[in-house]
């Protein structure tokens, strides 16, 4: 029998061999034709049936398996859930006849198993796995929206129980070789192949007829059945703290949840049909769309360097020099240190510096106490930072990372004093989050050498970093900016310089737009709950205590400051107003001044100002839910359309940027695959004529200029 995405071979000494080798691709996965070779590998079987003594699954790949063909469900449609159901369940009926032969399937993982490709080494009796700590295996389809539908869901909840699988499919946590090993879910570990052969061979021979455990008369689900008392207390409250945590935003979560519990209460093959029906109908929806368009295909252009300029060879910085041990500046520090890259942490005086090395000391701390990092890894991080006061220490540092306060005076003298001690073809960086580059680049002898690096905070949690590129910074520069951001460990974005960039722009626009609707007093609680409902991580008064209103206020007298220079006047928004009012008429500037939007009392949790009642909000009589609905759409038109007026100034130079800038950057909900894929989403003609209808309502905020929907058309047909 001929097959066209796997090696399959019968040994004279019973063992069949199925060799995983999809033609053309680095990767293997469950493309239409894999599908077929899994029904048709399925009859091989059976008809040497009597000849077979074992079973072997391996890879011809450095994984063993890549999991689903993701390109097809973007094209899915609600009618189509019918065929997707039955497809399904063909795959399913090849798996279970597979596991059924009578004889032991030994699957060899050889590197990483994710998602399809950990449903297909569940239907083995038994997985052996390199010892890698590298390597990881798991079902991490929730986070794209998706749900495990080859019998992940069921064979993971059988093999777990109902309260030990949540983690591993509601979380889609990932796991090593040696977890799955302590879970039970390898049944051995091995250094090279020729151990992996052996042990299969082992097994083979000592399980001639080996079975699945729930085919096992008698099988009990690990931790207790739905009605045991455990399992059904904590079942009774699943169902509220996922929606505490996903407020109804994400079906891939709740049809996890319900798949598993309805399944747990019928025999295996109903439960596999049940997980077949909750797949179709979650996988035909926006929401899958939404975020299998950006956590993997936009993710993937941005790892494969889709905006890093060609013709360039890969670098990495040996020794990274830091001005400013401040916050921002110890993350720094932490993720050069963390990821094996010396560097030289300068503040004004030792004693600052050495704070600043201390913050690495405290994560590493944590990690060493929770047995995450070994003591002597925790020495070799330490060691990579110096703490100084000393600008001769900068010396021969490849990269310098400029980390002090948004000051323009202070970034150049700072700039002035350091670049002389960068290596012969070392690169010079601004951590800035709203002062233009290329006016930064002006205290800069080499300009084309000077680059923005804008870090988020906290930078240990935080994993973007938005690479801006000033007027006269070079390609080369910005491509060695760019293999560095990827060499600590964070997700890089490109965007052209202006005022705020593109993050702190639009991220702007819904902390102001939230401070706008309470100047129009709307009630601020409704404006916080309706932004957390939205899928935004908290609501836009909240954010602005915590960056500080006194620094928004800062923002604004710089940029009336820099406006009035140029011969202009600055038009301040209604929100910008309204900060201004707290800070210099109320004396409220934020979380750490213990007074902003919130009151922050020493003894209890945080509230809201009971002055933002009597000063701002108005009385409120309409329908909550409709008022919410409203506020949500406003808080995302307002930042979506910012996003597209980005794009169309050229700030934004790509959709995948645009899309993981917003959701890592800003905090966009992943629900709606980033600001520009919520445009989309929404449908073009849609979007536009809300945007228009909100423009009459609320102002220019959400106006949308004929060049702005030029450019939004443009890219919806460039797919």
């Amino acid at each position: 029998m001929a097959f066209s995405t796997l090696r399959f071979a019968l040994a004279d000494d019973g063992i069949a061999h199925v060799v995983f080798d999809e033609p053309g691709s680095p990767v293997n996965t469950m493309k239409p034709e894999w599908h077929a070779d899994m029904l048709a590998l399925a009859d091989q079987l059976h008809a040497d049936q009597e000849r077979i003594k074992g079973v072997i699954f391996s890879s011809a790949k450095t994984t063993f398996f890549a999991g689903a063909d993701l390109k097809g469900v973007q094209h899915l449609k609600p009618q189509d859930s019918a065929a997707a159901f039955e497809s399904l369940e063909k795959l399913k009926r090849a798996f279970r006849r597979i596991e059924t032969l009578g004889k032991p399937v030994v699957a060899l993982l050889e590197g990483a198993a994710l998602g399809g490709g950990w449903e297909l080494a569940l239907v083995a009796h038994a997985r052996l796995a390199l010892n890698q700590p590298h390597i990881k295996f798991g079902l991490p389809e929730v986070s794209l929206g998706l749900i495990p539908g080859a019998t992940g869901i069921t064979k993971m909840t059988r093999l777990l129980g109902l309260m030990g699988a949540q983690p591993y499919l509601m979380e889609g946590r990932l796991f090593s070789p040696h977890k799955a090993l302590e879970l039970g879910l390898v049944q051995g570990l091995a250094s090279n192949r020729d151990e992996l052969n052996a042990m299969a061979m082992d097994f083979i021979h000592q399980h001639p007829q080996a079975v699945q455990p729930w085919d096992v008369k008698g099988y009990k689900m690990p931790g207790g059945s739905v009605n045991s008392p455990a399992v059904a207390s904590g079942l009774a409250v699943a169902p509220a703290m996922l929606f505490n945590k996903a407020h109804g935003l994400y079906p891939a979560a709740q049809a996890i949840l319900e798949t598993m519990v309805e399944g747990a209460q019928v025999d295996y093959d109903t439960a596999t049909r049940i997980e077949s029906r909750k797949l179709a109908r979650v996988m035909v929806g926006q929401t899958t769309k939404n975020m299998v368009n950006t956590f993997f295909f936009n993710m993937n252009a941005i790892k494969s360097g889709k905006s890093r300029p060609p013709g360039f060879e890969p670098w990495k910085p040996v020794r990274v020099g830091i001005l400013g041990a401040g916050m921002m500046g110890a993350g720094i520090a932490h993720a050069n240190a963390s990821r094996g890259i010396a560097c030289v942490l300068k503040d004004v005086s030792l004693e600052k510096a050495q704070q600043g090395r201390d913050y690495t000391q405290k994560l590493t701390d944590k990690l060493v106490q929770s047995n995450r990092m070994q003591a002597s890894a925790q020495l070799k991080t330490m060691a990579l930072i110096q703490a100084t006061d000393n600008t001769e220490d900068l010396k021969a540092c490849d990269l310098i990372i400029e980390a002090v306060f948004e000051n323009r005076g202070l970034k150049a003298q700072v700039t002035q004093e350091a670049e002389p001690m960068l290596a012969t073809d070392g690169i010079f960086a601004s951590n800035t989050s709203t002062l233009p580059i290329t006016g930064l680049a002006s205290a800069s002898a080499r300009p084309e050498k000077f680059v923005g690096l804008h870090f988020f905070s906290p930078v240990d949690k935080m994993k973007l970093v938005e690479i801006i590129k000033g007027k006269l910074t070079s390609d080369e520069t910005l491509a060695r900016a760019y293999d560095y951001v990827l060499a600590i460990g964070k997700t890089p974005i490109v965007v052209n310089d202006s005022r705020g960039f593109f993050t702190s722009r639009v991220f702007g626009t819904f902390v102001m737009e939230g401070a706008a609707l309470l100047a129009e007093g709307v009630p601020a609680p409704l404006i916080e709950h309706a932004a957390v409902m939205a899928g935004m991580p908290v609501g836009p008064l909240e954010v602005l205590d915590a960056t500080a209103l006194s620094l928004s206020v800062h923002v604004l007298d710089q940029t009336r400051h820099d406006f009035s220079a140029e011969g202009r006047s600055y038009a301040a928004t209604t929100g910008e107003l309204l900060v201004e009012r707290m800070v210099k008429e109320f004396g409220r500037h934020g979380r750490a001044a213990g007074a902003g939007f919130y009151d922050y009392p020493a003894d209890g949790p945080k509230c809201l100002w009971a002055g933002l009642k009597s000063h701002f909000e108005k009385p409120f009589a309409g329908d909550p839910l409709a008022a919410q609905e409203a506020i949500k759409q406003r808080l995302l038109y307002r930042q979506a359309i910012e996003t597209a007026r980005c794009l169309q100034e050229g700030v934004l130079m790509s959709s995948h940027d645009a899309n993981i800038g917003s959701i890592f950057g800003i905090g966009f909900p992943a629900w709606t695959g980033g600001a520009l894929q919520f445009v989309y989403s929404e449908g073009l003609d849609r979007f536009i004529a809300n945007s228009k209808w909100l423009a009459t309502q609320h102002g220019d905020g959400f106006v949308l200029s004929e060049a702005v929907v030029k450019t939004l058309r443009g890219y919806q047909s460039a797919g």
